[in-house]
This record gives C-alpha cells, structure tokens and sequence, in this order.
C-alpha cells in the first residue's frame, strides 16, 4: 500500500477542522478519494475545499460504489450506535470520535461486531497523540522499567473548562438544517438528571478518564466522586492513586490542562494545549533527583505538531500495521463503565 484512501463519513464543523483538515494537509501519506456528507450545499463546499471528487449523501451508497483502505466517520458519538455497525461490516479500519458511544451496553454492541468482522475500531482520544504525551508515555516506561526513579506513586489531571475553540478558524457551513436521525436513547438505569450528569460527563471529561490508563498503562477503579463534580479518585491494579480535577474553576481565554505524573524520585508535567490549536504540542517539564548526580529539571523542545495532525499520522500508520498508540474500541469500552461507576459514586455520595 502506497497512499492510503481514505472516506469521511460526516463532514460536519468539527469533522473538518479537527479531522478533515489534517488528512488533506498529509497529501503525501493519504488521498481523501469521497466523503459522505447529508446536506447537499455542504458537501458541494467541503468537496471543492478539499478537492474531493466522489461525493455521497448516504454512507450505503459509498459502501456500495467505493474503493477506499480506511474509513474515517466524525459523528456525534450518540449517532455511532446507529451509524457506526454497518461501517464496521464493510471489513476496514475506522476511527471514530471520542467517545466510543454513549452506553456501555451500546459500546460492547460495537466492540462486538468489531471482533466479529475482524475490524479494527480506533477511537479519537487526540490527546494521547499529542508529542508531549508521547513523550511523557515513553518516559514513564523507561523509568518504571529502569527503576531509577522509584515507583509510580501518583497520576493527577486537571482540566477545568476555558476556551477550546481558541480562536480556530470557522469550517465551512450553510444554512442547511442539520440533518434529522435516529439518536442512542439515554440508560435505563439512571434518572433524567443522572443521564444528563452522565452525557456532560463522557462529553467533556472521557479524555481524561482515557489518559489515565494510558499513562498507567494497567486497569483502575475509581473510589471516590464528590457531589459538586469537581474531583474523582481511584486506584490502579499496582496501587497508584490517580484523580481528575474538573469543574474547579473556569477560565475565559486560555486553556490550563495538566497531567502530572509523579515516582518517588522525579515527575514528569505535561500542559496540553487547547484541543484545535493548530500547530502547537503540549509542554513537558521532567524533575529528576534520584540521589545520583545534580537534582535537575528540563523542558524537552516538542514539533510544531498537533495532537490532531499526529493523531492522524498515527491512524494511516495503523492502517498499513504499524503499531501506534491509538486507542482501540475495546480498550475505550472501559472508559464508559468508569464513567458509569462515576455517576453511581456520586448519588452515593450525594445521599448521604
């Protein structure tokens, strides 16, 4: 495989700054051969953008018609139990965004059909794309297999709410209403204001759940949610203590998204930066004093890279088999019955 092609289900504003943009932009790695787009207006705008020349309003009919290698389907995550299951079947990979839907009982549907048709379902948690976390991933193996630094004590999230968009350009749109459809219906386990809390919880806050794992690299439980939604904490299979901080606090024009991950002789400080700021990686800042030597602490230099353009790197390069740190359905799975867990922790502890 040369180029990899590549079809776009869904070519709405965010499928097109935070995932369209970025495939276009790697002319040298992928061809966009067509995207499905409902909305005739759009599809017309989007495909002389991006230079497209297959267009389809209904994904049945790309299916049917097109040769593609890889399907990329930006949807709103409520749509993916409905849509998501016949793109599983055509038999190529996807990525789908985060989260991987919005029920745990819909998520083990997908995975399900996922490993039925033996295709490969990745999941869009960016963050873990982004070079600093990269970077920081391969640090904290190097130090638990070294064991210079000591034990991994402690993984601590921030990200309370500021602006995301920060100042991105405006995608492409029309006066078109937005297409009408079928949505995955809240649980049948909780209260009307449970599934609210449970919707706005895995809108915002299931990257960070994910990224957790991700830095642990091993399964953890949460032990703790506190009524106002502002902390949650848990512990992994080894012992390390982890918590999100959410909602502490707000800011107007920045984005102040941390993960700090500490050993008994050093941490590693990643500051992630605002999710469709273009051309820009996260921050590390690594402190060492492990007795040996001069305590120190340095701010390795990251690419001029995206987390989403080096998210999509990592998609083509899955495609041809190499391995990445994408996350797949399976693993994501586990992100909603924490976020299930959450809810419960906190009506627990709400009726005290």
């Amino acid at each position: 495989m040369d180029k990899v092609k590549v079809v776009f289900v869904g070519t709405g504003g965010l499928g097109q700054q935070a995932h369209l943009a970025n495939y276009a932009a790697l002319d040298e790695l992928c061809e966009i051969t067509a995207i499905v787009e409902p909305r005739p207006m759009l599809a017309a705008a989007v495909a002389a953008r991006y230079n497209v020349k297959q267009v389809y309003h209904d994904y049945e009919a790309l299916l049917e018609k097109e040769s593609f290698d890889a399907i990329i389907a930006p949807q709103q995550y409520r749509k993916h139990s409905i849509i998501i299951p016949d793109l599983l079947r055509a038999g190529k990979p996807i990525l789908t965004e985060k989260p991987l839907c919005l029920t745990v009982e819909a998520g083990e549907e997908l995975v399900r059909i996922g490993e039925q048709q033996q295709t490969r379902h990745m999941v869009g948690y960016h963050k873990r794309s982004d070079p600093a976390m990269e970077y920081a991933k391969a640090c904290v193996e190097d130090w638990k297999k070294s064991g210079d630094y000591g034990k991994l004590r402690y993984i601590r999230i921030s990200m309370p709410p500021g602006d995301w968009w920060m100042g991105a350009d405006k995608p492409l749109m029309t006066d078109e209403p937005y297409p009408e459809g079928e949505w995955e219906p809240y649980s049948a386990q909780f209260s009307e204001q449970q599934n609210r809390d449970y919707d706005s919880f895995v809108n915002y806050y299931i990257h960070q759940i994910n990224a957790i794992r991700y830095v642990l690299d091993e399964p953890y439980q949460l032990t703790f949610g506190d009524r106002s939604g502002v902390l949650l904490a848990g512990e992994s299979e080894s012992g390390v203590c982890v918590s999100l901080e959410m909602a502490a606090y707000h800011t107007s024009i920045e984005w102040q998204e941390t993960v700090f991950i500490a050993f008994e002789k050093g941490y590693i400080q990643v500051e992630l930066p605002a999710p469709l700021a273009r051309q820009l990686a996260g921050k590390v800042s690594v402190m060492t004093d492990n007795g040996h030597g001069q305590p120190a602490l340095t701010q390795p230099i990251m690419p001029n890279l995206s987390a989403m353009r080096k998210q999509a790197i990592n998609f083509l390069a899955a495609v041809k088999g190499a391995p990445t740190g994408i996350c797949t359905a399976k693993e994501a799975l586990e992100d909603l019955k924490l976020a299930e867990h959450y809810i419960h922790l906190m009506s627990a502890y709400s009726a005290r």
